[in-house]
């Protein structure tokens, strides 16, 4: 069973290599200004859904900061945020002079790596910020840069599934040649005993070879793979496998559609369809309509899959108006006014058209 973040909601596995012989390093909160408080120049989230904020804030207002924030102290007197920007924020709305922090001794890399984990275990985190997160806490982790990542995990996929046949193909020879030999054997005279010998000399020199080989392949561990599994592990959020499968096709959406994302204004299944829509101008038109209506994922793949373009289809680049006079012409005497759906349809075709000028 695989943890969740709400069973671990600021705990974590990874090692974060902080410096712990500070004096400043004891977790003993104490109280300081707010504005000693300034924000690191790199955050590595950048959204925040606007109505858990403003929960967040009328929370503190009834029952103050329970959890302190964790600074690390930057100048004679002044410190950075490393963890809890929510509550950060939510004091300067609400105006506290001071608020609990605990301070630790972090030097740069420290500080955005464990600001990366608390970023991770929280519970709002929407699947690009947290996908953007996990590379970039494995780019640190491998001394690698982030563009890096994407394929390393390919090469370590495709390494796994060759061994796993490696492996197969094997166990298959082996087992294929101890038949022969036991075939063999069965049909051999009683009277040849030092043939029967020589065999299972040769026999014990291949189960040496094997049990070499076996030993081999344990020690040779990919160092790439071991942090990997150790990054997932600590975090416990999925499988390395399981992120390269279904996380990392995430980042080749288009750019509007992860921007949506992001703020967490459309859910990742409704997101994917709409990328099915080629042209930028259709797409962002119809995303936004999609947002401010609420479709469900059935009504976007129902528009999406009436409305596709046969690639078939060719037409000549100079009678698009014409096309579009006689398309009009033949929608003001056509029945489909009477049917609802169909006239929500030529609403929508309507609205993106209107959209499309608009841009001009």
């Amino acid at each position: 069973m695989r943890r969740t973040k709400t069973s671990q909601p600021l705990k974590s596995k990874i090692e974060v290599p902080w410096d712990t012989t500070g004096a400043l390093n004891s977790d003993s909160q104490v109280s300081i200004s707010l504005d000693r408080i300034s924000l690191p120049p790199t955050q590595p989230r950048r959204y925040f859904d606007s109505e858990a904020l403003r929960q967040l804030t009328e929370s503190i207002k009834q029952h103050g900061i329970l959890q302190p924030l964790l600074v690390r102290l930057v100048d004679e007197g002044k410190h950075e945020l490393v963890a809890g920007e929510r509550r950060y924020r939510a004091a300067l709305e609400i105006g506290l002079k001071e608020v609990p922090v605990v301070i630790r001794e972090l030097d740069d890399n420290a500080a955005y790596q464990l600001a990366l984990i608390e970023n991770l275990l929280r519970e709002d985190l929407n699947p690009v910020e947290e996908t953007e997160g996990i590379l970039q806490l494995l780019a640190l982790k491998l001394g690698r840069n982030i563009e890096g990542i994407p394929p390393l995990l390919r090469r370590l996929q495709h390494e796994r599934k060759q061994a796993a046949n490696s492996n197969n193909v094997i166990g298959k020879k082996q087992l294929d040649s101890t038949d022969a030999d036991n075939k063999v054997s069965d049909k051999a005279p009683d009277n040849l005993d030092d043939n029967n010998d020589v065999e299972s000399n040769v026999l014990d020199s291949e189960e040496i070879s094997n049990n070499v080989i076996g030993k081999e392949d344990d020690t040779q561990v990919n160092p790439d793979l071991k942090i990997v599994e150790e990054v997932f592990d600590g975090l416990g959020l999925m499988t390395w496998e399981s992120f390269a499968n279904n996380r990392l096709p995430l980042l080749n959406l288009p750019e509007d559609i992860l921007d949506a994302l992001r703020l967490g204004a459309v859910e990742y299944t409704k997101a994917k369809a709409i990328a099915q829509i080629q042209d930028s101008v259709e797409r962002t038109a119809f995303l936004e309509q999609a947002i401010a209506q609420n479709w469900s994922l059935s009504e976007i793949k129902r528009y999406i899959s009436e409305n596709k373009t046969p690639n078939t289809q060719t037409t000549e680049p100079n009678n698009y108006k014409e096309r579009f006079t006689a398309a009009t012409a033949k929608l003001r005497k056509s029945p489909i006014w009477s049917d609802p759906s169909k006239r929500k349809q030529v609403e929508k075709l309507l609205l993106q058209l209107e959209m499309l000028v608009n841009l001009e």
